[in-house]
């Protein structure tokens, strides 16, 4: 790697750290979070819950922001908002102010989106930036997984010998540490776009993601034969389809849906929303599998939690390796080959459950595959959508793929929390253990919605440009 990269990545990496040690520092303690604030573990999907929500509503508007103030100054206030979250968590008396810090905590997903248009801004005078991009992507994904293994690491280290408080301070420690980062040594070198913020577009795209995602949430609770649940999607997207009808007559739109339908973009947040429902949907299911007893129930892999950490372990090596490589497939194989293969990847990784779920090695053989193609779209597809935004809708256009991606994993965790409950509700944790049927119904899911992104993604054009090396 040339001095090039490294000046642009610079402290971005440190910020990129950090929320690895977000997504993987909790994952070892929840049941003793659970202790913590005297509630039942099933109770803790309610973090991911609220969490998504607010991601999935903070995601465009900040994006946009990003656009027409300067995406430093929006990654600096995203960063303040996650650290005030993470102190809240760590210093909240219970249940709910616990929620609310753990909630704000979601603005950490607008970081990559961020960073991704300040690589793309400051490296505007060289020969091939998209390439360049892409290696900085890279570079960064490999940090955020680097920060997930050691969060998921010093949490387990750290556990047994710090109180709570103080184990639930190091997240927000970290954040904290990212913001100085930032503070120090970020430039952003952005001309900003025109046009103002619009309220209109806002509100109707808040109000349209809350309904959809509040009926999901009822679908999760109450399964799929619930009205009230569809009631409120429909109603969501009879809302954003007014979005999108005043988004097109607004001279400074929320979102430029005319150029989400571009050939060149479409695709790629399509391809988001359907990676989005593998990548935050199926953790929690492979969890849950991995740790049933087959002599109890017939199926799963009887494992313990330190087998499960070093299986997350192998997913999270797996995506950084996805990640690095993705830049050198695409000078090979150019953008559009990348982006197919690494969703084709996906796709066999989670059919090979179907055939092979008996044993431990089938599980670490089927996430180091998804792994490997999972990686490379993490990176790839924020950096695929800047490249095809106009000026001023970079950090909009990289944002729009975390938002999408965040929406397809509410849809997933709804689906797949109707198809692992029993009795067709998860009202009643208690009443019994999922289906096998149910853990196949997931694994069929997550490789459909792939094969779909293969779809989707094999729709982008090929150009010349893609093909060419770059030196970096």
């Amino acid at each position: 790697m040339s001095p090039t990269i490294w000046r642009i990545v610079g402290f971005l990496a440190a910020v990129e750290i950090a929320s690895g040690i977000l997504q993987g520092y909790y994952t070892p303690i929840y049941s003793d979070i659970a202790d913590h604030l005297r509630i039942a573990d099933g109770d803790v999907n309610w973090f991911e819950a609220a969490q998504l929500i607010v991601a999935a509503l903070a995601v465009p508007v900040l994006s946009r922001l990003g656009d027409l103030h300067g995406h430093r100054r929006v990654l600096v206030v995203a960063t303040m908002i996650t650290a005030v979250g993470g102190w809240v968590v760590a210093l909240a008396p219970g249940f709910w102010t616990f929620l609310v810090g753990w909630a704000v905590q979601g603005a950490y997903t607008v970081w990559l989106p961020m960073e991704i248009a300040i690589l793309h801004e400051r490296s505007r005078e060289h020969p091939d930036r998209p390439a360049l991009v892409r290696r900085g992507a890279a570079l960064l994904v490999l940090a955020l997984e680097v920060g997930v293994i050691a969060g998921a690491l010093g949490a387990g280290a750290l556990q047994p010998v710090l109180g709570m408080t103080a184990l639930l301070a190091v997240p927000a420690a970290a954040t904290t540490i990212a913001l100085v980062a930032i503070l120090l040594g970020v430039r952003d070198e952005s001309a900003p776009a025109t046009g103002r913020l619009d309220l209109v577009g806002t509100a109707l795209l808040s109000t349209g993601l809350l309904l959809v995602l509040g009926g999901l949430v009822v679908l999760r609770l109450q399964g799929l034969g619930s009205p009230p649940a569809w009631l409120l999607v429909a109603l969501g997207c009879a809302v954003m389809w007014l979005f999108v009808r005043v988004e097109m007559s607004s001279s400074s739109p929320l979102l430029d849906v005319r150029a989400l339908a571009a050939p060149t973009m479409w695709p790629v947040q399509l391809a988001a929303a359907l990676f989005g429902m593998s990548v935050l949907g199926a953790q929690i299911p492979l969890s849950t599998f991995a740790r049933t007893d087959p002599a109890e129930v017939g199926y799963g892999l009887g494992v313990d939690a330190a087998a499960i950490a070093n299986l997350i372990g192998l997913y999270v090596v797996a995506m950084a390796v996805g990640a690095m490589l993705s830049p050198f497939a695409a000078r090979r194989l150019g953008v559009r080959g990348m982006l197919v293969g690494a969703a084709v990847l996906v796709a066999v990784g989670y059919a090979t459950f179907i055939p092979l779920h008996d044993a431990l090695a089938h599980a670490m053989l089927a996430m180091g595959i998804a792994g490997l193609g999972s990686g490379a779209l993490v990176a790839s597809l924020p950096a695929a959508a800047a490249a095809a935004s106009t000026h001023g809708g970079t950090a909009e256009a990289a944002g729009l793929t975390n938002a999408t991606k965040t929406v397809g994993g509410c849809l997933a965790s709804a689906l797949f929390a109707v198809a692992l409950a029993s009795t067709g509700s998860i009202s009643d944790p208690t009443e019994g253990h999922a289906p096998l049927s149910g853990y196949l119904t997931v694994w069929g899911i997550c490789a459909g919605s792939a094969l779909l992104a293969v779809i989707a993604l094999s729709r982008l054009p090929a150009t010349d440009r893609e093909l060419e090396p770059v030196e970096v």
